[in-house]
């Protein structure tokens, strides 16, 4: 299936090492050993060795006064034909670790280096050059490195294991130095053949060397520069008390004591509501299946809900109510949690995010990470990814500029889940501001200036279909806003049944009168509607736009939303039948959207609250107040800030904020499963690999397994046409949106579900 979506999973454990026999450690470019940081390295052309190299290749030594790192850099093995390490070793898992220092190679042009790199039939590099990629890194990190590691894990199922060097025609490869350690089989994820290691992170303290880490010498970088806003966290630490959560843990390999004896937490910021996301941006390769893990110990608090948080990952939601304490098991125990992100063909980059469990204040807003490892999954026997050659020079001009950091995908994940208020960086940007400056005080409903905003902005537009009523028609239709008229309300404001000319009976949508949102809306919506009329789309019969109010006057829609016929309630359960002619008149008024203009109208809120059904049930879509006016004839979409609601929103435009018409076939797509199955498009109570439903529903293995119970009962209930139904939705919700089917495709596939 196409539908891309979070994949949280527990996973056996992936660095797990037995009593091994010794790893190895290899010293490229040299006769003899040298110890380093308590390791020994043996040089490869060293006699008596448990490996054979293939071909001599050039040995090449680097200026002693040039080369200020480890000594391991100062030599390096040069190969201009294919050449590979052979290991004899027994079937399991192992580590391979690379490392590249490109410096004066003489008559070899370190910069024109290009080669494949493959471990038996793994293809671990493509057309690789060292001084490219790190001036590539440093470009997008503000880096200043020399050298590069890169480490993999994979299995071996043979008894050899060739690490192999493949140049291009007329370049040569070249390695300074090699690690190889044996592991045992629970190393590698199931779905996996072979492991990258991208990023390992020691969160809120400092670099661990791999002499700290024990027998599996690794590096733990210090997060800060993946941070989108340090200051949006603050640093804690406990040195004396943790420990690992149970004996599983003990040979610490997961992560050394070090890495769960420091954290960072939200910042305390003196503020009654903590409403943003602490976040971290990885550069990642697109067309990937990445494993994220995260590692957490409680420093601080002695007992359960005292720091609940979430966690989004690529800005949809990963965990719920996250109780470290709880998880681990206690204070100063060492936890980590895994979870699986598939990142699409077009997507380089990779956003972890903690944030408040709600948007409530007062104890538990908080949350806390120690740690985070991202590891990048083989597809197809493949691990390579070919990034734009940059020279070591390029590299550093580009690094020396600032970083032009995007706000998008912060303020995404606050849009998408409506549970984090703003962005990191703005929030904590006007943080200092806040604590100095008085509040401003909120104009009082009908003030002048919330009425002058009114009038700013509907003075732009006089070309209007309908009715203009005066407050006081507004207030007898609805007996002054009575609160029992009420029959729905949504981000705009409250929806009202009134009576107008002698028994009419109307809906009165009246906006919150201290929404600058509000007002663009209430425009957005009188515009729309101003130049559409469709048998399956709500009509406007007036508004009203006096003494600061806001208000729509609409046809009354005698059966309510299609969702309250859906999810119980006192609305009757819609027969199949039915459902799909709602669905058909739904699809009509959409393409109609999309069609019927010269320009296309994007919908950008297409929901089960947003189609509505009159006295025979006929389905009219309303609320155009998010509608987008199409791309021009030139473009292929429209630039914009992410809207819409948390469910139904389409990934593509959630990622790159380009919106099509192809954002509303997603959203009906949704809405689509949502009536076959009868049941929420998030629904937190749930098991956590149901909590979506389009998720859940698209992993099924049949659409028989998910349907309607009612459905089921129903008198000549047909499983073939609920099939070709989901089929449908199926269909809509692909990933990539030149690949969903036009609404005219969509409604036509419809009509022909018997």
């Amino acid at each position: 299936m196409e539908f891309i979506v979070l994949l949280v999973v527990f996973l056996p454990s992936l660095f797990l090492v037995e009593a091994l026999t010794k790893p190895l450690f290899i010293n490229c470019g040299c006769n003899s050993s040298i110890t380093v940081e308590g390791r020994q390295w043996v040089g490869d052309s060293s006699p008596g060795q448990s490996f054979t190299l293939s071909s001599v290749g050039v040995a090449a030594a680097a200026a002693a006064s040039t080369i200020a790192e480890d000594p391991i850099y100062q030599t390096a093995r040069i190969f201009n034909t294919s050449t590979s390490f052979d290991f004899t070793v027994p079937h399991g898992n192992y580590f391979i670790r690379l490392h590249f220092r490109p410096f004066d190679f003489g008559s070899f042009d370190a910069n024109g280096s290009s080669f494949d790199l493959l471990a038996n039939d793994l293809k671990l590099l493509s057309k690789f050059n060292a001084p490219g990629e790190i001036g590539w890194k440093n470009a997008r990190s503000n880096s200043n490195a020399s050298s590069l590691l890169k480490e993999y894990s994979l299995c071996v199922n043979l008894t050899q294991l060739r690490i192999e060097f493949v140049p291009e025609l007329g370049s040569f490869a070249f390695v300074n130095a090699l690690e190889l350690i044996p592991a045992v089989d629970e190393l590698l994820f199931p779905s996996s053949s072979g492991i990258e290691t991208m990023y390992r992170l020691n969160v809120g303290g400092r670099e661990i060397k791999p002499s700290e880490d024990g027998a599996l010498w690794r590096k733990w970088n210090s997060d800060e520069q993946f941070m989108f806003s340090v200051n949006a966290a603050y640093n804690i630490s406990n040195t004396s008390t943790v420990t690992y959560s149970s004996p599983i843990n003990d040979t610490a390999v997961f992560a050394p004591l070090l890495v769960y004896e420091t954290a960072r937490t939200m910042t305390d910021n003196q503020v009654v509501e903590r409403r943003f996301n602490v976040s971290w941006r990885f550069d990642v390769d697109p067309n990937f299946d990445y494993l994220i893990r995260l590692h957490f110990s409680e420093l601080v608090y002695d007992k359960p809900n005292q720091r609940i948080f979430r966690i989004y990952i690529n800005n949809k939601t990963a965990a719920e109510n996250f109780d470290v304490f709880v998880r681990a098991g206690g204070k100063n125990k060492a936890y980590h949690q895994d979870y699986v992100e598939a990142i699409s063909p077009k997507v380089d980059s990779l956003w972890v995010q903690l944030g408040p469990n709600s948007l409530s204040s007062g104890s538990g807003a908080d949350a806390l990470l120690n740690g985070v490892e991202i590891f990048k999954l083989s597809r197809n026997g493949i691990l390579a990814h070919a990034h734009p050659r940059i020279s070591a020079a390029q590299g550093n001009k580009i690094a020396q500029k600032p970083k032009n950091k995007t706000l998008w995908p912060a303020a995404a994940a606050a849009a998408a889940v409506g549970l984090v208020g703003i962005a990191s960086l703005l929030y904590v940007g006007l943080l200092h501001r806040l604590k100095k400056t008085p509040p401003a005080k909120k104009s009082p409903p009908g003030s002048t200036k919330n009425a002058a905003a009114i009038k700013s902005s509907l003075s732009s537009n006089k070309n209007r279909v309908g009715r203009r009523f005066s407050v006081a028609e507004i207030k007898i239709a609805t007996r002054n806003f009575d609160e029992e008229l009420v029959i729905g309300a949504g981000g705009f404001g409250k929806v009202y049944r009134g009576e107008i000319n002698e028994g009419v009976t109307v809906a009165i949508k009246r906006a919150n009168r201290q929404s600058e949102q509000g007002v663009r809306e209430f425009e957005t919506e009188i515009e729309m509607l101003s130049k559409l009329r469709h048998r399956h789309l709500a009509s406007m019969i007036g508004f009203c736009d006096e003494q600061g109010e806001m208000v729509l006057v609409y046809e009354y829609m005698a059966n309510g939303t299609l969702r309250s016929h859906l999810l119980g309630g006192d609305r009757p359960a819609l027969t199949w039948r039915q459902r799909v002619e709602a669905c058909i008149g739904a699809a009509r008024g959409l393409h109609y959207l999309h069609t019927g203009a010269e320009r296309a109208i994007i919908h950008r809120d297409v929901k089960s609250t947003n189609i509505l059904l009159d006295e025979n049930f006929m389905a009219k879509v309303a609320d155009f107040g998010l509608s987008k006016d199409g791309p021009a004839v030139d473009r292929t979409h429209v630039s914009t800030a992410v809207k819409g609601s948390f469910g139904y929103l389409d990934p593509e435009y959630f990622r790159r904020q380009q919106l099509t018409e192809k954002s509303d076939v997603y959203s009906f797509g949704v809405v689509l499963l949502e009536v076959v199955c009868a049941r929420p498009v998030i629904d937190p109570s749930l098991p956590r690999e149901q909590i979506s439903l389009a998720e859940w529903a698209l992993q099924q293995p049949s659409a028989e397994q998910i349907v309607d119970q009612r459905l089921k009962e129903e008198e000549g209930f047909s499983p073939e046409s609920v099939a070709r139904f989901v089929e449908i939705a199926e269909k809509c919700l692909a990933d990539e949106g030149k690949r969903r089917p036009t609404m005219g495709e969509v409604l036509w596939l419809l009509e022909n579900v018997s």
